[in-house]
């Protein structure tokens, strides 16, 4: 059944203009008035709906019922990802949200390649936000990952932490697997560098802030796989997939 985010509030029974870029897809895609539909506002379940007319900037819908359903992790996990290059970010934003991600939190380092400000920083945040609605609509999550604005490492590293605080390093001696089973469930953030990784430096002031340093075992991963398979780690050690 084709799910949709719908950001208003949404009661059973109501009757309710779907966004634009809804319409428009229902409209490309031909689905008929009708038609089955989910629909969610990120506040939590979902409800079935029934199509009620279509066309190419309007369709309306009919909300028939509430289904108290979630999809989210039962810790939360934010993902602190240094920029990487081209296309790789939208790849890790919409990958980390079906792993369950709780938020992302894109990172400025030295060793990025793509420096982003202004109107252009807004343009792609607008965009990977835009990910995280298509990857929650298609993965059957209820509730929105939070995008936070970019940052530069180091202000962000001397602000506080809701959890702990854990940077994946290739030199770090402890594993996160064996961190994870002898620790219980609990909020962690994820540091991942750049292409080329966080500097010397940079890794000295996670530390120095508290960052427990860990290592993803005896191979380097890049920068696009590295957060998404400490997401599985953790799943494997916690539940939540």
């Amino acid at each position: 059944m084709p799910r949709f985010y719908c950001p208003q509030p949404l009661a059973a029974g109501l009757t309710v203009d779907l966004p634009e870029a809804v319409a428009h897809h229902l409209h490309v895609v031909r689905l008929q008035p009708g038609a089955a539909l989910t629909l969610f506002n990120g506040e939590g379940g979902q409800y079935r709906a029934t199509l009620l007319e279509t066309g190419k900037r309007r369709a309306t819908a009919t909300l028939d019922a509430f289904e108290e359903v979630e999809a989210e992790a039962p810790y939360p996990v934010t993902l602190a990802q240094g920029l990487p290059e081209g296309s790789k970010m939208d790849w890790i934003v919409e990958k980390a949200v079906e792993l369950g991600v709780a938020a992302i939190q894109p990172l400025a380092a030295q060793r990025s390649v793509v420096r982003l400000s202004g109107e252009r920083a807004e343009k792609r945040q607008a965009h990977w936000q835009g990910v995280i609605v298509a990857a929650s609509e298609q993965c059957g999550r209820n509730r929105l990952a939070r995008l936070h604005p970019l940052a530069d490492v180091q202000p962000w590293l001397a602000a506080p932490s809701g959890g702990v605080r854990i940077l994946l390093s290739p030199r770090a001696t402890e594993s996160l697997a064996g961190w994870a089973r002898a620790n219980a469930a609990q909020p962690v953030t994820f540091l991942i560098g750049p292409e080329g990784g966080l500097t010397p430096q940079e890794e000295n002031a996670a530390v120095a802030a508290g960052a427990l340093s860990l290592s993803m075992g005896p191979r380097v991963l890049r920068t696009e796989t590295a957060g998404l398979a400490a997401l599985a780690v953790l799943a494997g050690a916690w539940g939540g997939i």
